[in-house]
């Protein structure tokens, strides 16, 4: 579906109306996108970021690499990241998803709403709901991936939700370490911290990213950050 404008511009639209007509921003939103086919404001900024080449995306990318891919909830991170699993898929690499947040129906679904198909893929695409999943199990699993498949970990700060488990910055440097040594592309997908939603930035960047325990996110490559349909990518470490 073809929106009728940019989406900043249907933002901008939305701001005038909450303006005029005295109602809070995100009702206006929401009216904004029903005009546009969508439900609510968070489907269309999904479709519209999801809608964005993650072929693009992937082909910067090298084996080996950490990208960090990461929005506020509805802005479509998920899609993302599912999206480049699809195209990875497509292209002939194997694709793996670790999700401790989406369950198996959604898993499924979501890969076909992005054009992913699961016929073709069965023999090239896995994925993973497991409530055991950390830097650890994903090793483990990924033990016998060829170089420059792609993994999409669902999501990084659920990673030492459970008490067992290492905290978070050795974990993600025990994935740094896998990754380099395997040349399996990682990407771990992340929360955004709330208060970006009062900036009047475009997108976040790596400032917003919320962080309970200190991590080290010089580690990751690059990173992907999505807000309203506007895909912004940069380069973090080496």
């Amino acid at each position: 579906m073809k929106l009728s404008a940019p989406i900043f511009h249907l933002k901008r639209r939305a701001k005038i109306l909450s303006r005029e007509a005295q109602i809070p921003l995100h009702q206006a939103l929401d009216q904004i996108a029903s005009g546009e086919g969508f439900a609510r404001w968070s489907l269309l900024a999904e479709h519209a970021s999801s809608t964005t080449s993650a072929s693009q995306l992937l082909s910067r990318l090298a084996p080996g690499e950490l990208l960090l891919l990461a929005a506020r909830p509805g802005h479509g991170k998920t899609m993302m990241g599912l999206s480049l699993l699809a195209t990875a898929v497509n292209r002939g690499q194997r694709g793996f998803f670790f999700t401790l947040e989406c369950n198996e129906k959604e898993v499924l679904d979501r890969f076909r709403r992005v054009g992913g198909d699961l016929a073709a893929a069965s023999a090239r695409f896995d994925y993973d709901t497991s409530d055991a999943i950390c830097a650890d199990y994903i090793i483990e699993n990924l033990t016998d991936a060829p170089q420059g498949s792609v993994v999409v970990i669902d999501y990084l700060q659920l990673l030492d939700q459970r008490r067992e488990n290492p905290d978070l910055g050795s974990q993600l440097q025990r994935l740094k370490s896998f990754s380099k040594a395997s040349g399996v592309i990682l990407v771990l997908i992340s929360q955004i911290d709330r208060s970006f939603e009062l900036s009047d930035r475009p997108c976040p960047d790596m400032g917003d990213i919320r962080l309970p325990n200190p991590v080290d996110l010089s580690l990751f490559n690059k990173a992907c950050f999505i807000n309203d349909g506007q895909v912004q990518m940069e380069t973090v470490g080496r």
